[in-house]
C-alpha cells in the first residue's frame, strides 16, 4: 500500500476543479493541478527556510509529474464518481464513516472518510478527511482539510 498525500491531493483537486473545460485532456489537467498543488506543498515545507524557492520549484516539478501520471489513468467517469463521492461525504457523512465509489468500466475505485469537523474563525465549516483511490491495482492514500464555500461546494485547503 502506498501512502502519498500529494497524489491524492492532486486527484482530489482535479476532481473538484475538473470537468470545466473540454479542450484540455485529463493528462494536461492533472499535470496543471499537480504543479499548483506541488508548488503549494513546497511553499509549506520550505516556509522559513533559506531554500524556500527551491522547495517550491521542486514541489511544482514533482507535482506535475505525479498529476500527469494519475490524470492519464483516470477517465472522466472516474473523476465524476470520485468527485461526487468526496462532495457528498464531506456534506452528509458523519465523522468516522466511509463512503465509497466504484467504476466497473475501469475497475478504479475509492473512498472518503471525514475524520474531524471544525468551524474556522470566520464561521466556515471545515472537515478533515482521509481518502483512498485504487488505480491500476495500486492504492493511494492521503488526507486533507476542506471547507464549505458560499455556493455549498467544498474546497480542499491542504
Amino acid at each position: 500500500m502506498k501512502t502519498n498525500g500529494l497524489v491524492v491531493g492532486i486527484i482530489s483537486a482535479s476532481l473538484l476543479l475538473g470537468g470545466c473545460s473540454t479542450t484540455i485532456n485529463k493528462q494536461q489537467s492533472g499535470a496543471a493541478v499537480g504543479t499548483l498543488l506541488g508548488a503549494a506543498l513546497g511553499y509549506g515545507l520550505g516556509k522559513g527556510h533559506k531554500h524556500k524557492n527551491l522547495a517550491i520549484m521542486l514541489g511544482a516539478a514533482f507535482g506535475a509529474v505525479a498529476g500527469d501520471a494519475i490524470g492519464a489513468q483516470l477517465d472522466e467517469k472516474d473523476r465524476l464518481l470520485a468527485g461526487e463521492n468526496l462532495q457528498n461525504s464531506l456534506e452528509t457523512a458523519t465523522d468516522g464513516s466511509t463512503s465509497t465509489w466504484n467504476n466497473p468500466n475501469t475497475g478504479h475505485s475509492g473512498s472518503t472518510s471525514p475524520t474531524k469537523t471544525v468551524v474556522a474563525s470566520d464561521g466556515t465549516p471545515c472537515r478533515e478527511f482521509t481518502t483512498e483511490i485504487v488505480v491500476g491495482g495500486e492504492t493511494h492514500q492521503g488526507y486533507g482539510t476542506a471547507c464549505r464555500q458560499a455556493d455549498g461546494s467544498w474546497k480542499i485547503m491542504n
